[in-house]
């Protein structure tokens, strides 16, 4: 049987998709921590986004925060859970980087992370579209524009969402390899 598998090459060809799931499953770990420090920061960005006018009275204090909006709080949340569960997914990342045989594990990765990602994605949307209101406003509601009073409130709004939907496009990708390394096994 030996002589056959390497006259026919079949030994080093499933050594080389060994180490190509292995070195998948390598920036899979590496993509993992990259999203994570993006949801993580996003999260505590916005968590800690706070801002009063110096004008404010005692009767009349004239104060935004993200607890305010409800968009910001699911936005907070939901980079939170994102957060954990790309935590917990770490210990499964190093587990395929020592099995990049695994199949049910990365189907189980695969599952949840397009979960997670639609999670992501509904948060991060509602708070965009916040910021959008608070940037430009709507004329046609008589909403009007804030960004020009809390202008400390709306860039660190705004710069919460680029950690956000970075993640978004990490966690894509994060599909895609995992796809890739299963279809390879």
């Amino acid at each position: 049987m030996k002589a056959v598998s390497i006259e026919t090459g079949e030994g080093s060809k499933a050594k080389r998709v060994h180490g190509v799931n292995r070195g998948i499953s390598v920036f899979d770990l590496v993509l993992r921590i990259v999203a994570l420090v993006g949801t993580l920061a996003s999260a505590v960005a916005m968590g800690t986004a706070d801002q009063a006018l110096p004008f404010s009275t005692q009767i009349v204090n004239f104060e935004a925060q993200y607890d305010d909006i409800d968009s910001f709080k699911f936005f907070v949340v939901s980079n939170s859970i994102v957060c954990v569960y790309l935590a917990l997914s770490i210990t499964i990342s190093i587990f395929h980087i020592i099995r990049s045989r695994a199949g049910k594990s990365r189907v189980m990765l695969i599952v949840l992370d397009a979960i997670m990602l639609v999670f992501l994605t509904s948060g991060a949307s509602a708070a965009a579209a916040i910021v959008y209101l608070a940037h430009n406003g709507n004329t046609s509601t008589n909403w009007f524009s804030i960004c020009q009073q809390y202008t400390d409130f709306c860039q660190r709004s705004a710069g919460s969402l680029i950690g956000s939907f970075g993640a978004m496009a990490l966690m894509v990708i994060l599909i895609i390899l995992s796809s890739i390394a299963l279809s390879r096994r």
